[in-house]
């Protein structure tokens, strides 16, 4: 068994920056809302949403409005969103897959270890269709049905949970400051994907999947 794989019993992977780079369609998708609503949206601010769930990701980009919104206001704003992150996704396909991820699955497969997918995005499921790689989960998270967003631990503890693996077991791979936030408070090894300097929380730091089963 690789000896980075060795220590554990499962991988929890996040889904977006780290198997594949949805990222630019959720920018797309929050800078027309953000417009439309009079806030001013740029990269520097998409920053701030990494690893945000959608409803936090909105609070943040409304919080610089002088408007202010009702619950329903909200949801419906948080719906044309995803309305359009949809429309931009739909032509995603395999090819959209960033370099090692399928790599990186196999080698955990072939490991005997399960795997897990720990994502806040309620598209995760059509994504992996697309993308061809949903069998090669043991278990998805359903984000719909998780209360509380990262850098919260609750997705991981129930990934680990429904894999039947201690938390102290598993591995959690992340490219955001608050999923591998979230790793941590779960009690799990994080690996972080980017930069070293910005993810200090994590246990080790990669810059892509690409390098997933490099000996440290």
């Amino acid at each position: 068994m690789n000896a980075r794989l060795k220590p554990y019993k499962a991988v929890i992977f996040d889904l977006d920056g780290v198997i594949t780079d949805t990222a630019r369609y959720h920018y797309l998708a929050w800078k027309r809302l953000a417009e439309t609503q009079g806030v001013h949206f740029d990269e520097a601010f998409n920053e701030h949403l990494k690893g945000i769930d959608r409803m936090g990701s909105l609070e943040l980009i409304l919080a610089s409005s002088p408007r202010a919104y009702t619950v329903e206001q909200k949801l419906a704003l948080a719906d044309e969103k995803n309305r359009h992150y949809v429309e931009l996704i739909s032509t995603m396909s395999p090819s959209d897959l960033l370099p090692g991820a399928v790599q990186a699955l196999d080698a955990c497969r072939a490991a005997g270890l399960k795997i897990g997918l720990a994502s806040v995005s309620k598209n995760a499921f059509a994504v992996l269709d697309m993308l061809g790689i949903t069998g090669k989960f043991d278990y998805v998270v359903d984000a719909a049905k998780i209360a509380k967003g990262k850098p919260d631990p609750e997705i991981f503890l129930k990934a680990a949970s429904e894999l039947g693996v201690s938390p102290a077991d598993c591995l959690g791979v992340e490219d955001a400051v608050a999923g591998v936030a979230s790793i941590k408070a779960a009690g799990m090894t994080a690996l972080g994907i980017g930069d070293p300097a910005v993810l200090t929380q994590a246990d080790s730091v990669i810059p892509g999947l690409d390098h997933f089963t490099e000996t440290p």
